[in-house]
């Protein structure tokens, strides 16, 4: 009974890794574990004794584990092209051999520095698709009930896929050429500038605790992305991720949204509805743009925290909830605890564990550029556009400017440039004109708008808006500075038009 039943659960562990994974690559997770958990169930599900990863690494020439059940060594190097993971990464091949010391290919070198004695082996080339260029090999050593066979090979393929697509979403691909690691440790998080190390040494940290977070950085920085990354690297990574954008919420409606309401709680109340803080039990509930939350539910918040514990709208029996909080704010809180609009307790409370987002600029012209190339490779393939090439009078336009509007305005940037350029050919002409998109100066002025005579005042106000908005590379906060008016304000003219 147990040998009939073994194929059957080997089979269920095959699909299980295959779903995990593509449900993993969703995520910002981060991305070294997730290769170490691939490794461990591919040796399990196929059988095996090992499994390695191994990456092309253009810059040096040669391949590296990345990941390994290899105890005896953290990494090992290979040059381009000698042994069998050699022969896979440069030919695309895939290849089953059941008795390594009968193939040329074979290098023992690897055996002798760890020890180790290979004798059957099944190694697949990792990239995206058919044709695409080969990231890396997964590598497989001695089942344990015999020599690989096809099934074994089929499934590697469909897994090397997957961990194809896995590398798409967390490398860049620099000027070095397709093979050049320029990736964060956070799946969907590219970049690796001294600036964004220490936010990703802070990001694992604080994932290990339930701390509240407080992240801070300027409009498209990635906020949400890296609340993300802590939310699934954390031991409620299996629960809830529940976002409140503050800068949407009317201000009669916010406690409702936070803590739900009971029915017939205020007029159109017709039934009870959970809030976001019910939703997000065991899980995380994130607070985007905290410092846009009115004065009257930052006391009712301020509770939550300190006693994890509040009352639906029009309710008198008092709730618990189980959650981590994390924040986010382009907001000076300290300025605006001065001004009276922040509560001085909150602005404590939330800031237990603070980490700051760097701007774009800050990050090195290089990562402006590694990042448009990575946009650009992402794009071509969604939009169905030839393998992208930028011009060096592009590249400069890129390095040289400011970027108000960081990492989500170079991706738009980029969007608008691929959707632009059948050819694939990128030239500064097909960028957002310059005008439009420039660092916002230093003075009150906005560029000049013609607005005809006998508009309603409503649309008069709304044009106006859109050209501050315009002329600000649409951030809302600078916007929201120029004109002396909430951000708030911003989103509602905007959204009228």
């Amino acid at each position: 009974m147990e040998a009939a039943a073994s194929p059957v659960l080997g089979a269920m562990s095959r699909l299980s890794l295959l779903v995990d994974l593509a449900s993993l690559l969703a995520r910002e997770v981060d991305f070294d574990a997730l290769l170490r958990t691939a490794c461990e169930r591919l040796a399990n599900a196929l059988r095996a004794d090992r499994a390695s990863i191994w990456l092309v690494d253009a810059e040096r020439g040669d391949l590296f584990t990345q990941v390994a059940l290899l105890p005896e060594l953290p990494a090992l190097r290979m040059p381009a092209g000698k042994g069998v993971v050699g022969y896979v990464a440069s030919t695309g091949e895939v290849l089953r051999i059941e008795d390594v010391r009968r193939d040329d290919r074979f290098d023992p070198s690897v055996d002798r520095t760890t020890g180790y004695t290979t004798r059957t082996m099944l190694v697949a080339p990792i990239r995206e698709d058919e044709g695409s260029p080969v990231r890396g090999v997964v590598q497989v050593l001695n089942r344990q009930d015999g020599p690989f066979d096809q099934e074994d090979e089929r499934y590697l393929l469909a897994l090397s896929t997957q961990l194809g697509r896995a590398l798409r979403l967390t490398t860049l691909r620099g000027g070095g050429g397709p093979g050049v690691i320029l990736r964060g440790p956070f799946n969907r998080i590219v970049g690796r500038s001294t600036a964004l190390a220490r936010v990703y040494e802070r990001v694992q940290l604080a994932a290990q605790t339930d701390a509240t977070v407080l992240l801070r950085g300027e409009t498209g920085t990635g906020k949400g992305l890296f609340a993300r990354a802590i939310h699934v690297n954390s031991a409620r990574q299996g629960r809830a991720f529940v976002t409140v954008d503050c800068t949407t919420l009317p201000a009669q409606l916010v406690e409702s949204e936070l803590f739900g309401h009971e029915r017939g709680a205020f007029t159109g109340a017709d039934r009870r509805v959970p809030g976001k803080v019910e939703l997000a039990e065991g899980g995380t509930l994130f607070l985007d743009e905290l410092g846009e939350l009115p004065l009257e539910a930052q006391s009712k918040l301020l509770r939550f925290l300190q006693e994890r514990a509040f009352e639906r709208v029009g309710g008198r029996t008092t709730l618990n909830a189980d959650v981590r909080v994390v924040c986010a704010t382009n907001k000076d809180l300290e300025r605006e605890v001065k001004k009276g609009t922040f509560r001085e307790d909150l602005y404590y409370r939330v800031r237990v564990v603070e980490i700051a987002i760097p701007p774009l600029r800050d990050r090195g012209q290089n990562e402006v550029e590694d990042l448009a190339r990575h946009f650009a490779d992402s794009y071509a393939a969604r939009y169905r556009r030839p393998e992208p090439k930028f011009t060096e009078e592009a590249i400069a336009m890129l390095k040289a400017h400011r970027w108000p509007g960081n990492v989500r305005e170079l991706e738009h940037w980029i969007e608008s440039a691929i959707a632009l350029a059948p050819d694939g050919v990128i030239v500064p002409d097909l960028f957002p004109a310059p005008a439009a998109v420039s660092h916002p100066p230093s003075g009150p002025s906005v560029p000049s708008v013609t607005i005809p005579l006998g508009l309603p005042l409503e649309e008069a106000s709304r044009r106006y808006v859109d050209a501050t908005l315009q002329s600000c590379g649409g951030n809302k906060s600078d916007a929201a500075k120029r004109l002396g008016v909430g951000r708030n304000s911003i989103g509602r003219w905007t959204r009228g038009s």
